[in-house]
């Protein structure tokens, strides 16, 4: 992907700085980027982005604070009618794992093609492609086959199995970057942005599942029911939006996730981890996991079920 230059917020009028951004964002080729550098977390920008410009830019965080945040913001390149990596594990959880294995976020970085998933992992399309048509001859368990789940069942799977875990583990995760921070952030001074940041994402999270449990999923209810007794739910209605709104929530997450692994190296640990800095590490990488497959099902089977439902 190409990028051209990098753009200090700081320095620009306040009246300006939004219209400047979108400024150099309309003036990108599709493939090309810039980077924004700013004194707090310009959040507010994507959601104005996303509000005026739709889903056609990524938002990568480079830096998250305390002092700067970087974000690279991109214009999407996508091959017309190419079938995303989600929407593939989507129809075959068997290629998912293919995914998992070859390190291709299918979830939070799901709308990229194959070539373009590959590219970022540095394997070639023919290799995705052979690895992908080889699982095809392994049984399919019926109760992994969360595309042909009913959608109001789906959305309840999700709430007492991923939000649950979400809720259960967020305290435990947070206090223990806490803890490790503090004993060991003099030798790794990385732990202290760990912890900060570990801290900002749980909570955003948990904010995350709130909105769609109180919000979202009622309403993709609605929808189900009304198609069932053939009315138009007055529900059908509030879908769309939303649904964009997590999309973009959930695509920061997984910006979030990866910005963990560069700090920790992979969550690499040192001769002198203590065994909370090792559980530490083990809960991470465990909520990371269950974070990948939670927003597998939203993005790629859940929402745009739904949104086909108020399409028709």
């Amino acid at each position: 992907m190409a990028t051209i230059g990098t753009l200090n917020v700081t320095v620009i009028e306040p009246r300006l700085k939004h219209p400047t951004i979108f400024k150099h964002f309309d003036e990108l080729e599709p493939g090309e980027g810039f980077v924004i550098e700013n004194d707090h977390d310009p959040k507010p920008l994507y959601y104005q982005l996303l509000g005026e410009r739709g889903t056609i830019f990524t938002w990568e965080y480079l830096e998250q604070g305390p002092q700067w945040w970087k974000v690279r913001i991109a214009r999407k390149q996508q091959e017309a009618n190419a079938e995303t990596v989600g929407e593939i594990a989507a129809k075959d959880i068997r290629k998912a794992e293919i995914f998992k294995q070859k390190g291709i976020d299918f979830c939070c970085g799901g709308d990229k093609t194959l070539k373009e998933a590959g590219e970022e992992a540095g394997i070639s399309e023919e290799e995705l492609k052979a690895a992908l048509q080889a699982v095809e001859d392994k049984p399919l368990s019926a109760s992994q086959d969360y595309n042909k789940w009913e959608l109001d069942f789906l959305a309840d799977y999700i709430v007492n199995t991923h939000h649950r875990y979400v809720k259960d583990n967020a305290q435990t995760i947070s206090g223990l970057a806490e803890k490790v921070a503090q004993h060991h952030g003099e030798n790794h001074p990385e732990l202290k942005k760990v912890a900060q940041a570990v801290n900002h994402f749980l909570q955003d999270l948990i904010n995350h599942t709130e909105k769609e449990e109180k919000v979202l999923f009622p309403a993709i209810k609605e929808a189900v029911a009304g198609k069932r007794n053939g009315s138009n739910g007055a529900a059908q209605d509030s879908i769309k939006q939303p649904i964009l709104m997590m999309q973009k929530e959930h695509e920061i997450a997984g910006e979030d996730l990866t910005y963990f692994r560069k700090l920790t190296n992979d969550y690499a640990l040192p001769a002198d981890a203590c065994n909370s800095y090792n559980y530490l590490f083990e809960k991470m990488k465990e909520f990371e996991a269950d974070l990948h497959q939670h927003i597998h099902l939203e993005n790629n089977i859940l929402f745009p079920k739904a949104a086909a439902l108020e399409a028709k």
